[in-house]
C-alpha cells in the first residue's frame, strides 16, 4: 500500500470515529511551501513525506501557534501525548533538535511527530524512508517501521480499535478522540 492509500486510509477512519477531529485539519502545503522549506533546512524531503504533506499539511494556523513551545500541532491525534508535525513545525523542530550537535542526530533524520517539548517523537530517514523514533536520554530507535505507509497503517489499526471500543486508553466523545 503507498503512503496515500495508507493516509487515505487513517483519514477515513477519523472521519468516522471522530469526525469533529477530522474536521478541524487543514487541506494540503502547497509545493513551494515544501520546496522553500527544503531549501532553508538544507535536504530533500522523503518522497513519502512529500506525498503526506501534499495530502494534509498539519501545522496549526499561525494564530495557534505557541511561540513558547518547541512543537505546536493537533492535539490528541495520533496519540495523546504526541501529534503529527506539518511543515512549518517539521522545518522548526529540525533546525533546533534537542539531540542535534551531539552526534546523536543525524542530519538525514526529518521528524514528523512529536510532542510539544521536543524530547521524543519519530522520524523518516531521507535515505531510505524507513522510520525510527527518539526519546531524549534513551537510544534512538531506526527502522521501527520500514516506511511510512506502514507505519500510518499501524495508525489506522488503532483508530479501528478504537472506533470498535477495544482500545481501553481511548474513546471517543462528541467527535473527538478522548485520552485516558
Amino acid at each position: 500500500m503507498s503512503v496515500a492509500e495508507s493516509w487515505s486510509r487513517v483519514m477515513s477512519l477519523l472521519r468516522e470515529h471522530a469526525p469533529t477531529d477530522h474536521a478541524d485539519l487543514p487541506g494540503p502545503a502547497p509545493e513551494q511551501m515544501i520546496a522553500a522549506a527544503e531549501k532553508r533546512m538544507g535536504i530533500s524531503l522523503h518522497g513519502d513525506l512529500r506525498t503526506w504533506l501534499l495530502l494534509n499539511n498539519l501545522d496549526l494556523p499561525e494564530e495557534d501557534v505557541d511561540d513558547d513551545v518547541a512543537c505546536c500541532g493537533y492535539a490528541g491525534f495520533p496519540d495523546e501525548g504526541s501529534f503529527f508535525l506539518g511543515i512549518r513545525a517539521i522545518e522548526k523542530l529540525y533546525a533546533n533538535h534537542p539531540l542535534s550537535g551531539g552526534g546523536e542526530w543525524r542530519e538525514e533524520w526529518i521528524p514528523f511527530q512529536s510532542d510539544r517539548d521536543g524530547w521524543m517523537g519519530q522520524f523518516i530517514d531521507t535515505r531510505d524512508g524507513r522510520i525510527g523514533r527518539w526519546f531524549v536520554g534513551a537510544p534512538t530507535v531506526t527502522g521501527e517501521y520500514t516506511s511510512l505507509a506502514h507505519y500510518f497503517d499501524s495508525v489506522a489499526e488503532t483508530l479501528t480499535r478504537i472506533g470498535a471500543g477495544d482500545y481501553p486508553v481511548c474513546s471517543v466523545a462528541e467527535g473527538r478522540l478522548v485520552w485516558s
